[in-house]
């Protein structure tokens, strides 16, 4: 059955990023940032109390270290180097979620690290070298690096779709510095597609090969809880 995840724990000190409390009770998956594109040791512990109260399950969301860019800039790093950031980020959430008696349910990259691993082999097995670490599942894309490399490596890879987000002609994915609003219904409509057929229409008026067991929102969306509640309604929620 398709759960819905969502990218979230994204504020940082004062400064309050996306409606948590809101998206919350809406979703299955909590991908938790982990401190290097946004977050702190404070909203992290939050947002795992908030996933625990609603029944959750969370992964970690590391990133590229850069806070200021979200996370959202390319950056050169060796395969070691990666690998050692993102197992520093993931530990930390570790620790949190073991403070709350719950234990980490998968491994997700963010941003432009997300998309620099969909193509290049090096990151992907950057990504792997950390998450075997801890033996978690990675969410990824069909037809991308992720499902070759990730499997390869005896990691399992749950393939996602985004409902906040457009694709290229050639399935890949746009991953923009700042999100735009979507309509709801058409977001909901698109999610049905992708499950029930595995194709999305690509900016370019294209059909692509998607893979949709798990539907992505954006938390930093403008309207994430309106999306987000539309396609709550039209994919029933695992019982938890």
């Amino acid at each position: 059955m398709t759960t819905i995840n969502c990218d979230m724990g994204e504020s940082f000190g004062l400064y309050k990023m996306g409606d948590d409390a809101g998206l919350m009770p809406l979703i299955d998956i909590a991908n938790v940032a982990c401190g290097f594109h946004a977050s702190d040791y404070n909203h992290m512990r939050e947002t795992v109390r908030l996933a625990k109260a609603h029944a959750v399950k969370v992964g970690a969301h590391p990133s590229l270290p850069d806070l200021q860019g979200f996370g959202r800039r390319e950056m050169k790093m060796g395969r070691e180097e990666l690998a050692n950031c993102l197992i520093y980020q993931i530990g930390a959430l570790v620790g949190f979620l073991e403070a709350e008696g719950m234990t980490l349910n998968h491994v997700k990259p963010h941003g432009v690290l997300y998309g620099m691993a969909a193509r290049d082999d090096d990151v992907a097995n950057a990504i792997c070298d950390a998450a075997l670490v801890y033996g978690k599942p990675l969410l990824g894309m069909k037809g991308t690096r992720h499902e070759t490399v990730y499997p390869s490596r005896g990691l399992a890879m749950i393939p996602e779709f985004y409902a906040d987000l457009d694709y290229r002609d050639d399935g890949t994915l746009i991953i923009t510095r700042v999100h735009d609003a979507k309509d709801p219904q058409e977001a909901a409509a698109k999610c049905l597609r992708a499950i029930a057929e595995g194709k999305v229409r690509s900016v370019g008026g294209v059909d692509v090969s998607v893979g949709a067991a798990t539907i992505c929102v954006h938390s930093d969306t403008p309207n994430a809880q309106e999306i987000a509640a539309a396609i709550r309604a039209v994919i029933p929620r695992q019982s938890r």
